[in-house]
Order: structure tokens, then sequence, then C-alpha cells
């Protein structure tokens, strides 16, 4: 096949639109270069480090509507670690497990540890979405509310009828940052920076409502056996001092630092809630009214707008699409591996600008019949 020349006028300024690690503005790196570098080599449990922790922390704080009681807590070793973090540390007895994709099964499946009784798993089928349901003896309730994987986002919302006592666990590694939510309606809300927080990987951060500390304490005094690595209780202790157990990455504190800061700047979750919003619109619009694509997420009520997920009629090749993408600097816009569709996938994280989600259609739309031809 010939070399496809996407013209300059179809390329976005950015051509990152990957799920993650996701775009990081030039305006951090350039921070980084000068006031980041000052950091790096020094110890995380002096002033700098900490001060710089305590930074993110009330940060996120004021980013996250300030619910009272509540507080950030953060660790080594990003969303996946925690999924095990909270097995070990958070569940107790029965779970209850709410899967719409790759990263939700993950979760239900680090939920079957042997000390606890095996959960509820409520499956949907990929790019559809069921709902939590009340049950008697469920201590627990576990959700994603951006699946990553294929572009299905569901409400933070307790569910009514619970039983006393029940926490609420969010997974909202893709979501946070880029679509708001009452935090009184969850009881931990855990995510990792490299989305929406335009940093790298390698963390995890949690925002914990009083409850979910005081399960924490109590589990922490039974004779259940918890690595001192996935200690919650530990993790807890030492965000309190503004540090974790492990050496963090000093680079991904500073460029999640600074990308809070620009967020809560512009006017916080409200402001990021909305510019997500207009520019995943602009791509499901676009779909809609194409003759070649469709999103894949049929209910509009489903839909994420932080990542979203178009669906290519069979005599258009997404793969192919994607590889001219790329060879002009527009990446990562591949379906997610496992899921195996016709499809593309693209970000429109809080980073990510409408000017350039516009340039990127036009420039499937130019790559589309050009291989047509």
């Amino acid at each position: 096949m010939p070399e496809i020349i996407i013209p300059t006028e179809f390329l976005p300024v950015d051509g990152r639109f990957g799920c993650g690690p996701s775009r990081v503005r030039p305006e951090q790196i350039a921070a980084f270069a000068t006031e980041g570098a000052k950091l790096m080599g020094t110890s995380h449990r002096q002033a700098p480090v900490k001060n710089l922790v305590k930074r993110v922390q009330d940060g996120l704080m004021d980013f996250f509507h300030n619910p009272d009681g509540y507080e950030i807590v953060l660790g080594n070793g990003g969303s996946t670690a925690f999924w095990d973090v909270a097995s070990h540390s958070l569940a107790d007895g029965k779970a209850q497990a709410l899967v719409h994709g790759e990263f939700g099964a993950k979760f239900a499946a680090a939920l079957q540890a042997p000390w606890l009784t095996a959960p509820t798993v409520i499956k949907g089928e990929p790019g559809s979405r069921l709902e939590l349901e009340a049950e008697a003896g469920v201590s627990l309730y576990a959700y994603a509310q951006n699946e990553t994987s294929t572009g299905v986002s569901t409400p933070v919302k307790r569910v009514a009828s619970a039983d006393s006592g029940a926490l609420f666990l969010t997974d909202a590694t893709s979501a946070a940052g880029g679509i708001d939510f009452d935090p009184l309606e969850t009881d931990v809300y855990y995510f990792a920076p490299q989305k929406n927080f335009a940093s790298d990987g390698g963390l995890w951060l949690a925002l914990m409502s009083p409850a979910a500390v005081a399960r924490t304490e109590a589990v922490a005094q039974t004779s259940r056996y918890i690595p001192e690595f996935l200690s919650l209780k530990t993790a807890i202790d030492n965000s309190r001092l503004s540090q974790t157990l492990n050496t963090p990455a000093i680079a991904t504190l500073f460029l999640l630092a600074e990308q809070v800061d620009w967020m809560n700047a512009q006017g916080g979750l409200a402001w990021a809630h909305s510019r997500t919003a207009q520019t995943s619109k602009h791509l499901y619009d676009w779909a809609e009214a194409s003759q070649y694509a469709t999103p894949f997420v049929t209910n509009p009520d489903h839909r994420s707008q932080v990542v979203v997920t178009i669906d290519f009629a069979a005599e258009v090749d997404a793969a192919a699409i994607a590889k001219v993408l790329r060879s002009n600097g527009i990446v990562d816009v591949e379906p997610y591996r496992k899921l195996g569709r016709n499809q593309l996938r693209v970000a429109t994280f809080t980073a990510t600008e409408l000017s350039d989600v516009e340039k990127l259609t036009s420039a499937i739309d130019f790559t589309v019949a050009q291989l047509a031809k």
C-alpha cells in the first residue's frame, strides 16, 4: 500500500489520544525541567518532597469538593496494586462486583481471595451496563466508574437498601479528573494518575470516607495476614505524614501536582467535566452522522465522556486506519487488544483540546477516503 500523507490542515497539534499513559501538557514538562528537577535525587522523607505530596493531597481535596471527614490516601503500585490492597485490607466477608469490561473483571477476580466469601459478580456484555443490586450479607460493593476497555460509564451512586455499614468502592482510574460526581455517594474513590491527571503510572490514590478508614482499622486488628506493601492501614498512616511507605516516583508526583493545580485554576472538576463532555460529544456526533462508523456503546446514557469507542463497518479496516494515523503522528487509537473489534478507541481526557479532536475526525475521514481508492 502506498504511503498516505494526511494534509497538515487535518493534523492535530498534539496527536496523542491514548487511554493511558495519556498526553502530558507541555507546561507540565517545562515546570518539571525547572522546579521539578530540583527535587530529583532527594529524600522522600524530607520536607521538599513531603510538601509536594501535601500539595497533591490538598489540591485533590479541593478538586473533589472537600467532602467532610474524607482524606486522600496514596501508595505505590497503581490501581492494579490497589485491587490487592482492597482484598487484603478492606474487604471482609462477601462482596458484590459489577463487571462491564476487562478492568472490572480483574477487580472481581481479586475479591475471590480464599479468606473472603465468594463474591456475587454481575457481568454485562461488553458495550453495555448492568447495575449493582442490594443483596443481604454483602459488605462491599465494587464497580468501575469508567470501563477503559469498552468506553462504558457507571454513575457514582450508593445502592438503596444495601446493608448498613456496606462500603462502596469506585474504580475511577480513567474517570477521575474528567467526570464529576458526588463523593458522598462512595467510600473509596481510587485511581492512578496517568489518565485525566496527565502524569505517569506507578502510584495509586484514594479518596476515603471515615467509614472506609474505620473498616481498614478493624481488618488490621484481625489475625489476617496482610503484607506491609498491601496494608491499607500502613498507607493511611504514611499518607497522614504526607509520604508513602516505599520510595515514590517524584516525577509522577510533580506532574500530578501541576495538573491538579491547573485544573483547579480553570474551575475544578465541574470545568473538567464540561470539557470532556464537549470533546467526546464531537466524536459521538461524528460517528452518528458517519456512513461507516457508529458508537460501540449504543445506549447514550452508558457512554463514557473520557474514553470513546467507535465501531467501523466491515468494509472499512480500522487497523489500517490506525496504521496510517500512526505514520502521520496520530497515535494510540487502536482498540483494546482483548476486545478484538473493528474499532478505534479515543481518549478525550481533560488535557485534550477540542480542536485536536476535530482534526482527528477530519484525518480519519481523509484516511478512509484514501484507503477506498
